[in-house]
């Protein structure tokens, strides 16, 4: 009798890589930017929503600013791109005119499903073929 029935494979075994929560705070006007931006460090599941500064009308008209709309970026990074994407943020916030913001990352612990972990870490070995589907 085989005991592999109903058993689901999961292809080449090898450490899974860590992943992390990437949260940004920026303007509103460089949410796209730092959407496309983020790609770059295949950052492939992002959520954004939009929120507003705390600073008084005094204080900004006292800095001369205008607006407080801000928006919130939240993604799925893995642990080993993380350090680099977090420093070249740091980069573009400080070269990028109106560019500035603040970013950071939270441990994720666990997911659920493999395919579901898969695709948060960029990992697409095994996509479409019968890697995620009971053995026979």
């Amino acid at each position: 009798m085989d005991n592999t029935q109903g058993k689901i494979r999961f292809g080449a075994s090898s450490a899974p890589h860590k992943l992390k929560l990437i949260m940004l705070i920026v303007n509103r006007d460089k949410v796209e930017f730092y959407t496309d931006f983020l790609q770059d460090f295949e950052v492939n599941m992002q959520a954004v929503t939009m929120a507003h500064g705390t600073a008084s009308t005094e204080t900004l008209q006292l800095l001369g600013l205008e607006d407080t709309g801000k928006a919130v970026i939240l993604g799925v990074i893995r642990e080993d791109r993380a350090g680099e994407a977090l420093d070249a943020l740091s980069n573009k916030f400080r070269t990028i005119r109106g560019g500035s913001g603040i970013a950071w990352t939270i441990p994720l612990t666990s997911t659920i499903g493999v395919a579901l972990y898969r695709f948060l870490s960029n990992n697409r070995q095994g996509v479409g073929t019968k890697w995620n589907t009971p053995t026979k």
